[in-house]
């Protein structure tokens, strides 16, 4: 049985270059948006392709910096289908202001972008007070944090899971972690110290797959692991797509194989059970 897929880690790029400014984040554009971008349309026509039913799009701090708008606009234009994971400065006085009016255009979720293959930062400022009102107020609407950043920054993760026990957090690329040990894979240790915490989820991506795939042991070691170790209703598929060169349909392929050996209702948590969780409006 073919469980619903809802994919939390797409990304999409706009042909119109004047509506939609490239800006990026750090003055760095990602290489794979300006080679291999996809619109909005393309990435419905691909997730058809690939059974997806919806997505939570990820906006592109690497080719928009802190706009949204094309994110945004797409929302609004197929609310049936997506949801929006927004990107804002956190530290800017008016940061309250900006997370509300982002709210009332599509904001399903806010990306807290330390930095990826293009731009890197220190990503302290994770943990600044300055940003915590915007946790407070994530916590009273139930709104999930999406957190990109390197195992360095997983101790971080976890104060902010203690302090802020009812927002959800989700991992972007599953904490980026070293398996090169193999099982019970040592130097996941911190990661897998995350799990104490209800509130702390795992995006898998298909940088996770590579990863588990060439690990000692192989994907279905890895993936029997980490359900064992933060349960499958903690973790969520996401493309990543077209930033993981796809076909999308490519991309579901591969995650199949690597959770084939996990039960029906894993499979299920992950490819859209979770997603739910993590985005209520994806339930309509």
């Amino acid at each position: 049985m073919i469980p619903e897929i809802i994919d939390i880690h797409p990304h999409i790029i706009s042909t119109d270059t004047q509506l939609y400014p490239i800006a990026p984040q750090g003055g760095h554009r990602s290489k794979w948006s300006a080679t291999r971008p996809a619109t909005a349309e393309q990435l419905l026509q691909a997730m058809d392709e690939a059974g997806i039913s919806k997505a939570a799009i990820v906006h592109s701090s690497t080719t928009y910096g802190h706009n949204n708008a094309y994110v945004a606009d797409t929302v609004d234009k197929y609310p049936q289908r997506f949801t929006g994971v927004y990107s804002f400065d956190l530290l800017a006085d008016n940061a309250l202001e900006t997370f509300e009016y982002w709210l009332d255009h599509g904001m399903g979720g806010i990306r807290l972008f330390t930095g990826g293959a293009t731009h890197q930062t220190d990503g302290r400022w994770l943990v600044n007070p300055a940003t915590f009102p915007i946790w407070r107020r994530c916590a009273e609407i139930g709104m999930a944090m999406v957190v990109q950043t390197t195992p360095d920054g997983l101790d971080m993760v976890a104060e902010l899971a203690e302090r802020f026990p009812g927002v959800r957090i989700a991992l972007d690329h599953c904490g980026r972690p070293d398996l090169s040990g193999g099982a019970p894979y040592p130097a996941c240790a911190r990661l897998f110290a995350l799990a104490k915490f209800d509130n702390v989820y795992l995006k898998i991506t298909p940088k996770t797959f590579e990863l588990a795939e060439a690990a000692p042991g192989g994907s279905e070691a890895f993936f029997a692991h980490l359900v064992e170790v933060f349960g499958a209703d903690h973790l969520a598929f996401g493309s990543n797509y077209p930033a993981s060169e796809g076909p999308l349909k490519k991309l579901v392929a591969q995650g199949q194989a690597c959770f084939a050996s996990l039960t029906d209702e894993q499979r299920a948590w992950i490819w859209s059970g979770t997603a739910k969780v993590l985005y209520p409006m994806l339930s309509d």
